[in-house]
This record gives C-alpha cells, sequence and structure tokens, in this order.
C-alpha cells in the first residue's frame, strides 16, 4: 500500500493502468485498493496545486501561531475542530514548542486576514495569544514548485 500511496501523492491524475502497471498488479487490484484506502479514509481526497498569481488572483497568505489554555478532557482538540472550521483556514496542526496550533489562513487581502484573527480567532474561548507571519512569496508548495520554472543549469556530460 505505501507504494501505492506514494505514487498517489506524487500525481493523482496518473491512470490507473499506469498505477497498475508500475506495481506489477491488474488494474482491478488497484482500483479496489484505492477505492478501500478512500472508504477507510487513508486518502482524504485529492487536491490541484495552482499558482493563483499566475491565474490573476492576488490572495494572501498567513500563518498564524496560536497559544492555548488546553480544556479538560479534550485538550487542544476541541478549539482546533473549531479553527479547522473557518472557510478561511486552510491547515491547522498541534505543534511542540513555543506555541499551540500552528494555523495558515488564505483570504483576499491583509485586512480580511487581519479581520479573521482579531473577530473570529483571538476571541475563541481557550485562545490565549496570537502571532502572525504574512508569505510574501512561495517558493514551493505541496511539494511543487512555484512561479517560474527553473532551468536546469548543469554541464552537459557526454563520453
Amino acid at each position: 500500500m505505501k507504494e501505492l500511496l506514494e505514487l498517489l501523492e506524487h500525481d493523482a491524475r496518473r491512470p490507473v493502468s499506469e498505477v497498475a502497471s508500475i506495481l506489477r498488479r491488474s488494474e482491478y487490484e488497484v482500483d479496489k485498493d484505492i477505492k478501500n484506502l478512500e472508504k477507510d479514509g487513508i486518502i482524504l481526497g485529492y487536491n490541484t496545486v495552482i499558482d493563483w498569481n499566475k491565474a490573476g488572483r492576488n490572495t494572501v497568505t498567513a500563518v498564524i501561531e496560536v497559544n492555548l489554555t488546553p480544556q479538560r478532557e479534550v485538550g487542544f482538540d476541541a478549539i482546533a475542530a473549531r479553527v479547522a472550521r473557518f472557510d478561511e483556514v486552510r491547515s491547522v496542526s498541534l505543534m511542540s514548542g513555543g506555541f499551540d496550533l500552528l494555523v495558515t489562513v488564505v483570504g483576499e487581502s491583509l485586512n480580511e486576514i487581519a479581520d479573521f484573527i482579531a473577530t473570529r480567532l483571538a476571541t475563541i474561548d481557550g485562545v490565549v495569544s496570537t502571532r502572525s507571519h504574512f508569505m510574501l512569496k512561495p517558493y514551493k508548495k505541496d511539494g511543487m514548485l512555484v512561479g517560474s520554472r527553473e532551468q536546469d543549469h548543469r554541464l552537459v556530460v557526454t563520453p
């Protein structure tokens, strides 16, 4: 299963026939395995990595460090689940170190994100403090290079 998952993670649009050929298995087996992985919640979904700036849509991305007061019997889980339900939120992770949650937020403007933090995130019971960092320019996103394609500057070696 690990090899199948790695192939799908790298390129989910790869045809089942090609995946089956690489894994030296039948298309039927691979298709059945993929459906089981989806049903079991191991494959959560399929995403497209988009360079929105090239597509003409300017967005602002921020990562927010959030300090929390853990809640009795559920720790950080209830607050994290509540934060994750906001449409602006792209990811929420429990962290070790100087803060508790790392929240990634996308908005149309700096003001939109500032408003989200001030009126919705910071006001949640149990949120002690937030610290925001705005992304200026992405170079790599979800394993994909962003922006202009990097050219290979290596010298060609011939025998």
